[in-house]
């Protein structure tokens, strides 16, 4: 009975421990891992902090344009209150029963020992060039922070991509190669059984033996490779390596129609990521043309000082005597007139980078068309590739097929049947070397065409 406890108690707990793996499991499709990846990788949550950095240094300069306005409160000890040397003549006026010397001098202070004082001060901008053109600008300074920011999620979007079909493709290997080392496995069973009999030759049963060394050490290489390929998908999405994953967009070489249609799809700039990026630059040197043309203009400003101040000899009468209170408001007109040609360098500057700038978006437009053009023949190789290999793949299975069955049968040989499974693996091996190479093709058309989403 303890006995059965016992067992009922470790069955339960290996239950739910299964039940707990099986729930950390993430399942996961293709679209799934890019949106994951746009919010976990390192680069696009630095890319997104960069957006809201540039927010904050929009709203810094935008503070320029608003009232400005500060307080302040002092109170002063004159330890030593300066002095002022008076003649003799002058100083008896101050002293006069102090009989000095007219050919004299003595030093008289007129700093109280302590002081206060207590102002508001505040300034408006009436007119300044470049605030002006910093409110015309905002939206175009952060427009080029966006599209940077987009540039480097379309590079999270194509790495993901790629990771993740490769990721499909070695699975589907890893499958098949199993499957061969199985039924070699029992090819070879079969084999010593009938060599124990006497109806086998040893050198049958040492040549399979090769092939299934060869198909074990193959199974080894891939699920190592399996699991890195799995890291770097994880790697690219932000993810921890050691999360549990199983991927849902498997039919990678049922997308052939999709593949297809790539092949008519029409090229517009507008899409890539990398020319909007041209463009927002070109108008952000553009207002900075603007801005040093605008500096040569004077700035007018307009501020308000008012306070109290107090002051006495005895620190306990400080606030207990009369104040002076005073208000000042005025307007500021400051006129560059020369900065040792400054403003000139910097305008010419600033014209130098608009132009380089529109080389920037030409070369961009070259760059796309060759990069489309150069993918869209990349891709029409790899599907003929794909096709020619899938189609050896299908005729490398038929001869193992029909080797298996003469073999059955007793009219055919198990080194016919040894060498028509190596051709198959050769096939297969080829078939999924041509299919990644669709894959890579395929993710770089639809970088060229801006549809990595």
């Amino acid at each position: 009975m303890r006995t059965s406890l016992i067992f009922l108690s470790l069955t339960a707990f290996i239950a739910s421990s299964y039940t707990v793996k099986a729930q950390d499991t993430t399942y996961l499709s293709l679209d799934d891992c890019m949106k994951y990846a746009l919010k976990h990788n390192y680069t696009a949550r630095n890319s997104h902090l960069d957006v809201l950095i540039q927010e904050a240094q929009v709203k810094e300069t935008l503070a320029a344009a608003y009232p400005h306005i500060n307080g302040k409160a002092e109170l002063d000890d004159y330890v030593n209150p300066p002095a002022t040397f008076l003649p003799g003549s002058a100083a008896a006026f101050f002293q006069p029963n102090a009989h000095i010397p007219a050919d004299t001098s003595i030093a008289v202070s007129f700093t109280p020992k302590y002081s206060a004082s207590a102002t508001i001060t505040g300034s408006q901008t009436i007119f300044d060039g470049s605030v002006l053109v910093a409110l015309k600008a905002r939206k175009s300074v952060l427009e080029l922070a966006r599209q940077n920011a987009e540039v480097s999620n379309e590079t999270i979007r194509y790495n993901v991509f790629k990771a993740y079909n490769s990721l499909v493709i070695a699975y589907r290997q890893y499958d098949i190669t199993k499957s061969a080392l199985a039924y070699a496995r029992s090819i070879e069973h079969d084999l010593i059984v009938t060599q124990q009999a006497g109806f086998a030759e040893k050198i049958d049963v040492e040549r399979t033996s090769v092939q299934v060394n060869n198909l074990a050490t193959d199974s080894i290489r891939i699920e190592n490779l399996l699991a890195v390929s799995e890291q770097a998908l994880k790697y690219q999405m932000g993810m921890d390596i050691n999360t549990p994953i199983v991927l849902t967009d498997t039919n990678v070489a049922e997308r052939k129609q999709e593949t297809m249609s790539l092949l008519e799809e029409e090229s517009d700039y507008n899409r890539i990521p990398e020319f909007r990026l041209s463009e927002a630059s070109l108008k952000v040197n553009e207002f900075n043309v603007q801005r040093y043309q605008l500096a040569a203009l004077p700035s007018l400003n307009v501020f308000a000082n008012t306070g109290y101040n107090y002051a006495t000899g005895a620190f306990s009468e400080l606030f207990h005597t009369q104040y002076i209170f005073s208000t000042l408001v005025g307007l500021q007109l400051n006129v560059p007139i020369f900065n040792g040609m400054l403003r000139v360098n910097q305008l010419r500057e600033a014209k130098l980078n608009v132009e380089k700038s529109k080389n920037n978006i030409e070369f961009a437009k070259q760059s796309i068309d060759f990069q489309t053009a150069q993918s869209r023949t990349t891709l029409r190789n790899a599907i003929l590739q794909v096709q020619s290999q899938r189609r050896n793949m299908e005729l490398a299975t038929d001869v193992l097929d029909l080797s298996q069955k003469k073999y059955k049968a007793g009219v055919g040989s198990n080194l016919e049947v040894t060498q028509a499974q190596t051709d198959q693996l050769r096939a297969q091996t080829n078939y999924f070397n041509a299919l990644l190479d669709l894959i890579n093709a395929e993710a770089d058309l639809k970088k060229a065409l801006g549809l990595l989403k």
